[in-house]
């Protein structure tokens, strides 16, 4: 069977809360790490997310 050109990531929050958004990134145009500004809603604010492993 063929792999699957979409995968699913876990963007954590840099502001060490533990809150995380699943998403999926396209592995084959997207091969650096993805860094996204989204809202973490234990600070109240607006923060970086980084990709990291799904457990």
């Amino acid at each position: 069977m063929a792999k699957p050109t979409t995968i699913k990531i876990r963007l954590n929050s840099t502001a060490d809360t533990g809150h995380f958004y699943v998403a999926k990134k396209n592995a084959r145009t997207m091969t650096e790490k993805m860094v996204v500004r989204k809202y973490d809603p234990v600070v109240r604010k607006h923060v970086e997310y980084r990709e990291g492993k799904i457990k």
